[in-house]
């Protein structure tokens, strides 16, 4: 398995890159084709599927970035990281914690859990 840090590192750069054709690529490289996104609000399947939900919530949430919380783990193909998503400049609105397995070096599946969510969110 890849770096634990490296991988985490790689999937939220995804989330941040507001440039499609770029975005496009990396999920391209990051995910594997058939790979699964799903958390309490929202599911995509493969790359389409990804870029979608990327799409969705960098509209919702224009300028926010997600950034690292704490020191990601992964044994195995099993990765487990913490993130928050806020205004670059300011104090993060949501956080939560993503578990991921890869396959081949590449996301597989990420089962993401909402750890803070504000009340209009």
């Amino acid at each position: 398995m890849t770096d634990a840090n490296t991988n985490a590192e790689r999937y939220l750069a995804i989330w941040n890159e507001t440039d499609a054709v770029r975005r496009k690529a990396m999920i391209a490289e990051t995910w594997a084709e058939d790979g699964l996104y799903v958390d309490p609000l929202m599911r995509g399947e493969g790359h389409e599927g990804v870029d979608r939900l990327v799409e969705g919530v960098q509209a919702r949430f224009p300028g926010f970035r997600f950034t690292l919380l704490g020191t990601p783990d992964g044994y195995d193909d099993n990765l487990r990281f913490s993130w928050e998503l806020g205004p670059v400049d300011g104090e993060a609105l949501i956080k939560g914690t993503d578990f991921a397995v890869l396959e081949n070096g590449r996301l597989k599946s990420v089962c993401g859990f909402l750890d803070q969510v504000p009340a209009a969110a």
